[in-house]
């Protein structure tokens, strides 16, 4: 079936944000006295709200964060994302190559994104088809689908004639979820051992390393049949 529509993950996809993350709060954790690599913070972690790894940090390992924690976080990463944030190689090259409609959709806040979108260059490439999965819809985030139907509806297209880039197991899941042809990456800093495999275990129909492979997946899929 042709496709008609690419839903883009932001973070680790688009831009090089998602190891930036994982630095700060592997930093944060560690003025608490727990000790965790950024790396293994994103293997596990990439691709949840921060709201959600604070639970799952306290549920495993009892940390008792102080009220403040969740603001410190935010003004710690928005900071580092302002100073470091990079584009993913060949973005812009990939983005020319492609002809079909297209958006983004991420759990990052608006505020966020715009935040790593303007300084790369890709705000004015995908505005106003920006969507933060916290402010659309039922506001539920990945790995949910919600984000990635409301995506569909916006375009009125059906899920299985779209196609979605992501760097996470919670992001594929997502889009698993909502029905759609769904291309894992790894290209990112965060990318870790086994993270093709954890992507295609999720359920990404392919994995690629490079930006540059995803013009001519797009083009492949539209003359497979889902498997």
């Amino acid at each position: 079936m042709a496709l008609s529509l690419i839903l883009f993950d932001c973070d680790g996809v688009l831009v090089d944000s998602e190891i930036i993350s994982a630095k700060v709060d592997a930093s944060l954790l560690k003025e608490l006295g727990y000790e965790i690599s950024a790396n293994e913070i994103a293997e596990r972690f990439a691709g949840l709200t921060q709201d959600r790894i604070l639970e799952l940090l306290t549920a495993e390992a009892g940390i008792r964060f102080p009220e403040d924690y969740a603001e410190r976080q935010r003004v710690e990463l928005d900071r580092r994302l302002a100073a470091e944030i990079t584009p993913i190689a060949g973005v812009h090259e990939m983005l020319d190559r492609l002809d079909l409609p297209r958006a983004i959709c991420s759990n990052s806040s608006s505020e966020r994104l715009k935040i790593v979108l303007e300084p790369t260059k890709l705000w004015d490439r995908f505005r106003p088809y920006v969507y933060a999965s916290r402010e659309v819809g039922t506001k539920r985030p990945k790995p949910a689908p919600d984000v990635y139907l409301y995506g569909c509806r916006q375009f009125e297209t059906e899920p299985r004639e779209t196609i979605v880039l992501e760097d996470s197991v919670h992001g594929v899941a997502a889009a698993v979820a909502a029905g759609c042809r769904v291309v894992g990456f790894t290209g990112g800093q965060h990318s870790y051992d086994g993270h093709g495999h954890a992507l295609a275990e999720a359920g990404a129909e392919t994995v690629i390393r490079r930006l540059s492979e995803f013009p001519g997946v797009v083009e492949a899929f539209s003359n497979w049949e889902a498997a």
